[in-house]
Protein backbone atom coordinates (compact mmCIF):
# COMPACT_ATOMS: atom_id res chain seq x y z
CA UNK A 1 0.00 0.00 0.00
CA UNK A 2 1.38 3.41 -0.97
CA UNK A 3 1.82 5.92 1.83
CA UNK A 4 -0.73 8.37 0.38
CA UNK A 5 -3.34 5.62 0.23
CA UNK A 6 -2.47 4.46 3.75
CA UNK A 7 -2.96 7.96 5.15
CA UNK A 8 -6.25 8.40 3.29
CA UNK A 9 -7.67 5.11 4.56
CA UNK A 10 -6.54 5.60 8.15
CA UNK A 11 -7.81 9.18 8.30
CA UNK A 12 -11.15 8.08 6.83
CA UNK A 13 -11.43 5.32 9.45
CA UNK A 14 -10.79 7.73 12.30
CA UNK A 15 -13.22 10.29 10.91
CA UNK A 16 -15.94 7.66 10.82
CA UNK A 17 -15.16 5.87 14.07
CA UNK A 18 -13.78 8.68 16.22
CA UNK A 19 -15.46 11.89 15.03
CA UNK A 20 -14.90 13.48 18.44
CA UNK A 21 -11.42 13.23 19.93
CA UNK A 22 -10.01 15.60 22.52
CA UNK A 23 -7.62 15.76 25.44
CA UNK A 24 -8.56 13.77 28.53
CA UNK A 25 -6.89 16.29 30.81
CA UNK A 26 -9.38 18.30 32.84
CA UNK A 27 -9.10 22.08 32.62
CA UNK A 28 -11.26 25.19 32.41
CA UNK A 29 -8.75 27.74 31.12
CA UNK A 30 -5.62 27.86 28.95
CA UNK A 31 -3.56 28.41 32.10
CA UNK A 32 -4.97 25.27 33.72
CA UNK A 33 -4.28 23.23 30.59
CA UNK A 34 -0.69 24.45 30.50
CA UNK A 35 -0.22 23.34 34.12
CA UNK A 36 -1.85 19.97 33.41
CA UNK A 37 0.26 19.29 30.32
CA UNK A 38 3.47 20.14 32.19
CA UNK A 39 2.44 17.74 34.95
CA UNK A 40 1.50 15.01 32.46
CA UNK A 41 5.06 14.50 31.24
CA UNK A 42 5.86 10.81 31.94
CA UNK A 43 2.70 10.63 34.02
CA UNK A 44 -0.84 9.48 33.25
CA UNK A 45 -3.65 11.92 32.56
CA UNK A 46 -5.69 10.06 35.18
CA UNK A 47 -3.13 10.82 37.89
CA UNK A 48 -2.87 14.46 36.80
CA UNK A 49 -6.65 14.87 36.90
CA UNK A 50 -6.71 13.54 40.46
CA UNK A 51 -4.25 16.08 41.84
CA UNK A 52 -5.00 19.25 39.88
CA UNK A 53 -8.36 20.37 41.37
CA UNK A 54 -6.83 21.66 44.66
CA UNK A 55 -3.93 23.18 42.72
CA UNK A 56 -6.26 24.97 40.32
CA UNK A 57 -8.43 26.14 43.23
CA UNK A 58 -5.61 27.66 45.25
CA UNK A 59 -3.58 29.01 42.29
CA UNK A 60 -6.18 30.05 39.72
CA UNK A 61 -4.01 32.64 37.96
CA UNK A 62 -0.38 33.08 36.92
CA UNK A 63 -0.09 35.85 39.51
CA UNK A 64 -1.16 33.53 42.33
CA UNK A 65 1.22 30.76 41.28
CA UNK A 66 4.11 33.17 40.68
CA UNK A 67 4.24 34.37 44.29
CA UNK A 68 4.32 30.94 45.91
CA UNK A 69 7.32 28.62 46.22
CA UNK A 70 8.21 25.26 44.67
CA UNK A 71 8.12 23.77 48.17
CA UNK A 72 4.47 24.74 48.54
CA UNK A 73 3.55 23.47 45.07
CA UNK A 74 5.36 20.20 45.75
CA UNK A 75 2.81 19.30 48.44
CA UNK A 76 0.03 19.49 45.84
CA UNK A 77 1.79 17.44 43.18
CA UNK A 78 3.93 15.02 45.19
CA UNK A 79 2.21 11.95 43.68
CA UNK A 80 3.13 12.76 40.06
CA UNK A 81 6.42 11.80 38.45
CA UNK A 82 9.38 14.11 39.15
CA UNK A 83 7.45 16.39 41.53
CA UNK A 84 10.49 18.42 42.60
CA UNK A 85 11.39 19.48 39.08
CA UNK A 86 7.78 20.04 38.08
CA UNK A 87 7.13 22.22 41.13
CA UNK A 88 10.07 24.42 40.15
CA UNK A 89 8.90 24.52 36.54
CA UNK A 90 5.36 25.53 37.46
CA UNK A 91 6.46 28.45 39.62
CA UNK A 92 9.05 29.52 37.06
CA UNK A 93 6.50 29.25 34.25
CA UNK A 94 4.02 31.43 36.15
CA UNK A 95 6.65 34.06 36.88
CA UNK A 96 7.64 34.24 33.22
CA UNK A 97 4.01 34.54 32.15
CA UNK A 98 3.55 37.47 34.51
CA UNK A 99 6.83 39.20 33.76
CA UNK A 100 7.21 38.54 30.04
CA UNK A 101 3.78 37.82 28.58
CA UNK A 102 1.31 39.94 30.53
CA UNK A 103 -0.05 36.81 32.24
CA UNK A 104 -1.32 35.50 28.90
CA UNK A 105 -0.43 32.14 27.38
CA UNK A 106 1.71 32.83 24.28
CA UNK A 107 0.46 31.41 21.00
CA UNK A 108 3.71 30.70 19.18
CA UNK A 109 6.02 27.73 19.49
CA UNK A 110 9.00 30.04 19.87
CA UNK A 111 7.51 31.80 22.89
CA UNK A 112 5.96 28.73 24.49
CA UNK A 113 9.24 26.81 24.64
CA UNK A 114 10.81 29.69 26.56
CA UNK A 115 8.61 28.79 29.53
CA UNK A 116 10.15 26.51 32.18
CA UNK A 117 8.89 22.96 31.82
CA UNK A 118 7.62 23.52 28.29
CA UNK A 119 9.32 21.54 25.52
CA UNK A 120 8.25 21.16 21.92
CA UNK A 121 5.65 18.49 22.69
CA UNK A 122 3.95 20.56 25.39
CA UNK A 123 4.06 23.65 23.20
CA UNK A 124 2.43 21.78 20.33
CA UNK A 125 -0.35 20.54 22.61
CA UNK A 126 -1.11 24.12 23.67
CA UNK A 127 -0.97 25.37 20.08
CA UNK A 128 -3.28 22.59 18.93
CA UNK A 129 -5.81 22.49 21.78
CA UNK A 130 -5.99 26.14 22.79
CA UNK A 131 -5.23 27.93 19.54
CA UNK A 132 -6.41 25.24 17.07
CA UNK A 133 -3.17 25.52 15.13
CA UNK A 134 -1.85 22.91 12.72
CA UNK A 135 0.55 21.42 15.26
CA UNK A 136 1.31 17.77 16.00
CA UNK A 137 2.53 16.89 19.48
CA UNK A 138 4.40 13.60 19.48
CA UNK A 139 4.28 11.68 22.75
CA UNK A 140 5.03 8.00 23.28
CA UNK A 141 1.58 6.96 22.01
CA UNK A 142 1.80 9.01 18.82
CA UNK A 143 5.36 7.80 18.22
CA UNK A 144 4.43 4.12 18.67
CA UNK A 145 1.15 4.15 16.74
CA UNK A 146 2.60 6.12 13.82
CA UNK A 147 5.31 3.53 13.35
CA UNK A 148 3.05 0.51 13.79
CA UNK A 149 0.47 1.80 11.32
CA UNK A 150 3.21 2.61 8.82
CA UNK A 151 2.47 6.32 8.74
CA UNK A 152 6.13 7.17 9.21
CA UNK A 153 9.40 5.71 8.03
CA UNK A 154 11.42 3.36 10.27
CA UNK A 155 14.15 5.97 9.88
CA UNK A 156 11.99 8.44 11.84
CA UNK A 157 13.68 7.67 15.15
CA UNK A 158 13.04 10.94 17.00
CA UNK A 159 9.82 12.71 18.00
CA UNK A 160 10.74 15.62 15.74
CA UNK A 161 11.25 13.42 12.69
CA UNK A 162 7.90 11.70 13.35
CA UNK A 163 6.23 15.10 13.77
CA UNK A 164 7.60 16.32 10.45
CA UNK A 165 6.34 13.27 8.55
CA UNK A 166 2.87 13.46 10.09
CA UNK A 167 2.59 17.19 9.42
CA UNK A 168 3.67 16.61 5.84
CA UNK A 169 0.96 14.03 5.09
CA UNK A 170 -2.01 15.02 7.29
CA UNK A 171 -4.12 17.98 6.08
CA UNK A 172 -3.56 21.05 8.26
CA UNK A 173 -7.20 21.31 9.26
CA UNK A 174 -7.11 17.74 10.62
CA UNK A 175 -3.83 17.95 12.57
CA UNK A 176 -5.42 19.09 15.87
CA UNK A 177 -7.84 16.15 15.99
CA UNK A 178 -5.36 13.70 14.42
CA UNK A 179 -3.09 14.27 17.41
CA UNK A 180 -5.88 12.97 19.68
CA UNK A 181 -6.81 10.14 17.31
CA UNK A 182 -3.33 8.70 17.59
CA UNK A 183 -3.02 9.27 21.35
CA UNK A 184 -6.38 7.68 22.18
CA UNK A 185 -5.81 4.77 19.81
CA UNK A 186 -2.46 4.15 21.46
CA UNK A 187 -3.85 4.51 24.96
CA UNK A 188 -6.81 2.16 24.58
CA UNK A 189 -6.18 -0.12 21.59
CA UNK A 190 -2.64 -0.10 20.23
CA UNK A 191 -1.05 -0.39 23.65
CA UNK A 192 2.68 -0.75 24.10
CA UNK A 193 2.91 -4.21 25.67
CA UNK A 194 -0.34 -5.88 24.70
CA UNK A 195 -1.89 -4.25 21.63
CA UNK A 196 -5.53 -5.24 21.15
CA UNK A 197 -5.13 -6.19 17.50
CA UNK A 198 -8.23 -8.41 17.50
CA UNK A 199 -10.37 -5.42 18.52
CA UNK A 200 -8.70 -2.95 16.18
CA UNK A 201 -10.61 -1.69 13.18
CA UNK A 202 -7.38 -0.70 11.46
CA UNK A 203 -6.02 -4.23 11.04
CA UNK A 204 -6.06 -4.26 7.26
CA UNK A 205 -4.41 -0.83 7.09
CA UNK A 206 -1.83 -1.51 9.81
CA UNK A 207 1.64 -2.22 8.46
CA UNK A 208 2.74 -4.09 11.58
CA UNK A 209 -0.33 -6.35 11.63
CA UNK A 210 -0.19 -7.07 7.89
CA UNK A 211 3.54 -7.80 8.04
CA UNK A 212 3.05 -10.16 10.97
CA UNK A 213 0.20 -11.91 9.16
CA UNK A 214 2.36 -12.38 6.06
CA UNK A 215 5.20 -13.73 8.18
CA UNK A 216 2.87 -16.20 9.86
CA UNK A 217 1.59 -17.36 6.49
CA UNK A 218 5.12 -17.85 5.17
CA UNK A 219 6.07 -19.81 8.27
CA UNK A 220 3.02 -22.06 7.91
CA UNK A 221 3.77 -22.62 4.23
CA UNK A 222 7.37 -23.51 5.00
CA UNK A 223 6.23 -25.96 7.64
CA UNK A 224 3.83 -27.58 5.17
CA UNK A 225 6.57 -27.82 2.55
CA UNK A 226 8.85 -29.57 5.03
CA UNK A 227 6.17 -32.18 5.70
CA UNK A 228 5.80 -33.06 2.03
Amino acid sequence: MKKKERYEQIIAWFQENMPVAETELHYSSPFELLIAVILSAQCTDKRVNLITPPLFRDFPTPEALAVTTPEVVFEYIRSVSYPNNKAKHLVGMAKMLVNNFGSEIPATLEDLVKLPGVGRKTANVIQSVIFNKAAMAVDTHVFRVSHRLGLVSPKATTPLSVEKELVKHIPNELLPIAHHWLILHGRYVCQARTPKCDACGLQTRCKLFVDKHKMTQRKSQNERNELK
